[in-house]
């Protein structure tokens, strides 16, 4: 059976993309920094998943579980994904988003030139490469420029797979547009605001304190974007590809999703901005152009924006409802 290797496993898209693989057959190697993580429960303990826990930042263990496993796919999906987080500890997510993955590039490419065993690494890239963009909707072409430690940890990352690329290394970087789910965590703001919405329809909470409700932003479901990894991984020829719906929303307008699903009209006296929740810098409007995926892998999105957005405000009503 193929054998996949995911670091970040238990994140959102590792813990969809996980079940994925297990559910056509492969061979399902995870790297996780404690067994208990969230998402990973779900999966359930099947033969065919392997959980490693190891500290990414080690010096070698992440190459020698390469060596290894001798995974035929790599998905480095492991990353401190959160752009507000990555202004409070630049370096380490410096070290975290780009240093490990160039070490899993190097590991890839080792496996597959001195050891004959071809490897494809699919990266998660970031539309925060971009920064403040100076086209819209941004392709594959649009200039690098990101405005904070996150979108710069990225840009090497996404650089340097390209650099593997041209060294004959199977490796696509998927520039992954905002994407959500149930599965996402409290500290981004769109789960916090389902699952802020489902506690104010119950009486349980008063309120919400956001940052930025004007800024745009291109929003797919997760499940979706890990079948483009996929597709990408198996693709005859690497190559980058943007992942995203082409339509943007504010964050005004999720609320407005969101608060409906509860049958709430008017929640201008429920919400409040909170200058501390405001990014130093925060790209105006983030969309993408898929084109490219939806011509050279035949991909396309599946759910629409206010069904992603009623998806979870459901989920989160029926967590309080247990």
């Amino acid at each position: 059976m193929p054998v996949a290797l995911i670091t970040g496993i238990s994140g959102q898209d590792g813990s969809y993309l996980a079940e994925s693989l297990l559910a056509d057959g492969y061979q399902v190697h995870g790297v996780v920094r404690s067994p208990g993580e969230e998402n990973i429960g779900g999966l359930g303990a099947p033969d065919a998943l392997t959980l490693h826990t190891l500290n990414l930042l080690e010096p070698g263990r992440l190459e020698e579980l390469v060596a290894e496993v001798r995974p035929d796919e790599v998905y480095s999906l492991a990353a401190i994904s959160s752009v507000f987080e990555s202004w409070k500890n630049p370096v380490r997510t410096g070290e975290v988003n780009g240093q490990v993955v160039v070490r899993l590039l190097e590991s890839a490419q080792r496996l597959s030139a001195d050891h004959g065993h071809p490897v494809r690494l699919v990266h998660a890239s970031s539309a925060e490469i971009f920064g403040q963009a100076t086209q819209s909707p941004q392709t594959e072409s649009t200039p690098i420029a990101p405005t904070s430690p996150y979108g710069a940890s990225k840009a090497y990352a996404h650089l340097s797979a390209g650099v593997f690329r041209a060294r004959g290394l199977h490796v696509s970087n998927c520039v992954l547009y905002n994407h959500e789910s149930p599965r996402r965590p409290e500290t981004f703001v769109t789960r916090k605001i389902t699952a802020g919405v489902a506690r104010i329809s119950a009486g349980l909470q008063d309120g919400l304190e956001l940052g930025n409700l004007d800024a745009r932003r291109d929003w797919g479901w997760a499940p979706d974007y890990v079948a483009a990894m996929r597709l990408a991984a198996t693709a005859p020829e690497a190559q980058d590809f943007i992942i995203a719906t082409g339509v943007s929303h504010t964050i005004g307008d999720f609320l407005d999703a969101a608060f409906d699903r509860v049958g709430i009209t008017d929640w201008s006296g429920l919400v409040t901005v909170n200058p501390a929740f405001v990014r130093p810098v925060d790209p105006s409007e983030q969309l993408g152009d898929a084109s490219k995926a939806h011509a050279v892998l035949g991909w396309s999105p599946t759910i629409d924006f206010a069904t992603l957005v009623h998806r979870m405000v459901d989920h989160d009503l029926e967590l309080l409802a247990t």
